[in-house]
């Protein structure tokens, strides 16, 4: 089985930035994949998600050899085929963290298992005192997509480093009403949403933008903080499948210049707004179409692209 398509599409930007003379951009992938429901994988971290006494299944795909899937923590880990596991997670919500040895362990891919705190313990859209609000009690056109979520991970403030991926950590996801900065806070985050911002780092270093993670300005919001701002009722980030973005390298809150005209403006939105576009119309990312958005700067925050994963096209200038 080959590698996931994510891992050919990084592959490919690294290539070119190889070709353009740029500093090389650690990808941080391995030559296998893992898959869990149906996500397929090959970074060196990877985020999962499941609820508490659910079976996960693991699915590895890669060159020839032995490969191995490991825990020392609570949770069972049972082999069920050649490359094929089952982790039962524990029945209290936290994070577990699970190990895939490659063969010889040359490689290895961290597994970052949160098992969730269900959605059924919110009560008056209350969850432990963090203000979560109400779902839409139907879903939008009837597409599952907008069903409440299951469960929610809880962050703390031990948690809150944890990488969901190679470049993005689990606090640049939390929302940013900020009532109370008490821990725990809760999040929803689809791994879609993660290897699409994978992908979409890897690009613009492969424009020739260094840059170590991508500023995620505003990602979950609680259907509180969603209708407190005036978003649309059924917003993508209320299901942790959207991410309002910019390029900002020194982590200067401002998004850089990336279209060489000496300011920062709309049009440097536009500019990544455009290779975004260009770069969901190659095969390997096809995986990640769904909505596209620019937005000019205002007092409260830079220029920015809102990305999500629908799954269908949307495109809009804000």
């Amino acid at each position: 089985m080959r590698a996931s398509a994510g891992a050919i599409a990084l592959t490919t930007a690294l290539a070119a930035l190889a070709s353009a003379g740029a500093r090389a951009f650690d990808a941080k992938t391995v030559e296998f994949s893992v898959t869990v429901h149906g996500e397929r994988s090959a970074f060196r971290d990877v985020a999962a998600f499941a609820l508490p006494g659910a079976t996960m299944p693991i699915v590895v795909a890669g060159p020839p050899g032995d490969y191995v899937v490991t825990t020392s923590q609570v949770g069972t880990i049972m082999q069920r085929g050649l490359r094929t596991w089952e982790w039962h997670a524990p029945k209290e919500p936290g994070l577990y963290e699970l190990r895939v040895d490659g063969p010889a362990k040359k490689d290895t891919i961290e597994l970052h298992a949160f098992v969730m705190v269900p959605a059924a313990r919110v009560r008056s859209g209350l969850l432990n005192g963090y203000r979560i609000g109400d779902y839409p009690a139907t879903p939008l056109d009837g597409n599952p997509m907008y069903r409440p979520p299951a469960g929610f991970v809880e962050v703390t403030k031990e948690n809150q480093e944890t990488r969901l991926s190679p470049h993005f950590r689990l606090k640049q996801f939390l929302c940013k009403e900020d009532t109370s900065k008490a821990f725990p806070k809760y999040v929803v985050v689809q791994p879609r949403l993660l290897l699409k911002l994978e992908a979409l780092l890897a690009r613009v270093n492969a424009l020739g933008f260094q840059v170590e993670t991508l500023h995620v300005m505003s990602a979950y919001r609680t259907p509180f903080y969603n209708h407190a701002i005036g978003d649309v009722r059924y917003s993508m980030h209320q299901w942790g499948s959207a991410a309002d973005i910019y390029v900002d390298p020194d982590n200067s809150g401002r998004m850089q210049d990336l279209n060489g005209d000496h300011r920062v403006d709309v049009g440097d939105a536009k500019y990544l707004y455009d290779r975004i576009e260009r770069m969901l119309v190659e095969p390997d990312f096809r995986q990640f179409e769904g909505g596209l958005g620019f937005y000019p700067a205002t007092a409260a925050h830079p220029p920015f692209v809102h990305v999500d994963v629908r799954g269908v096209k949307a495109r809009w200038r804000g």
